[in-house]
């Protein structure tokens, strides 16, 4: 009795306002690669494959808007804390030893970003992305969590439209935390007020949420000397 493998099965979302996701279960790992290939990297839809079920996103406009707004808040942490950055943006993140690949909305290299820079990164040699950060505002069918854990990124944020979600990697397993263990500077109401403030001026919002920054950073100083003053 000769085997075979299961045939491909395609399943589509309706059309949403956020967003529409095709699904292909079924689907061997070469044959992800030749998909990916053929759609080639100047393309508007994302793409996630785990073990065998490839998600194909079509983000519109509330997915987007929301993905460059919270990108443009971490560069604004990043260059006011004085931090380094490689910033990966949608790139392919591919693990064929864990039949996992995707392209998240926005990927960063920050603690880890001297071992990346100036080279281009190969998962199979290189730390994963420090922060990642998916905005899902319509269902999916792929564990994102599970999947982002298993590719070893540190940090993952997820933003469902509605509420943020921070997970920090903490044994191979992410746990809910409450603030960033990057930007500790920052609760989760100061993500919601920069995006709702956004939604009236962009550029106001930025110069405000800088301001605001470079404030708090100013009234930690003190504190700090204290903290080093007392220690001695």
């Amino acid at each position: 009795m000769v085997s075979t493998a299961p045939s491909p099965v395609v399943t589509a979302t309706p059309p949403l306002p956020n967003a529409q996701r095709v699904y292909v279960h079924n689907l061997s790992w070469d044959s992800y690669q030749q998909i990916l290939e053929a759609m080639g990297d100047h393309r508007y839809a994302r793409l996630t494959y785990d073990e065998g079920t490839l998600e194909i996103r079509m983000p519109l406009e509330g997915h987007e808007n929301s993905g460059r707004l919270i990108e443009r808040l971490i560069i604004i942490l990043i260059v006011e804390l004085g931090l380094k950055v490689k910033t990966m943006g949608s790139t392919t993140l591919d693990r064929p030893d864990l039949l996992k690949g995707t392209e998240p909305d926005n990927g960063y290299y920050i603690q880890n970003q001297p071992k990346v820079a100036g080279k281009i990164v190969d998962l199979q040699q290189d730390p994963a992305p420090d922060l990642v950060v998916e905005v899902d505002i319509t269902h999916t069918d792929i564990n994102k969590p599970a999947l982002y854990a298993q590719l070893g990124v540190s940090e993952f944020w997820r933003y469902n439209g509605r509420s943020l979600y921070i997970y920090q990697l903490q044994d191979g397993k992410y746990q809910e935390v409450e603030t960033s263990p990057t930007f500790p500077l920052i609760e989760k109401s100061t993500l919601y007020d920069f995006l709702s403030q956004c939604q009236i001026d962009e550029v106001e919002a930025e110069i405000a949420f800088r301001a605001w920054v470079r404030a708090q950073i100013q009234q930690r100083k003190p504190n700090s000397m204290e903290s080093i003053e007392n220690a001695n």
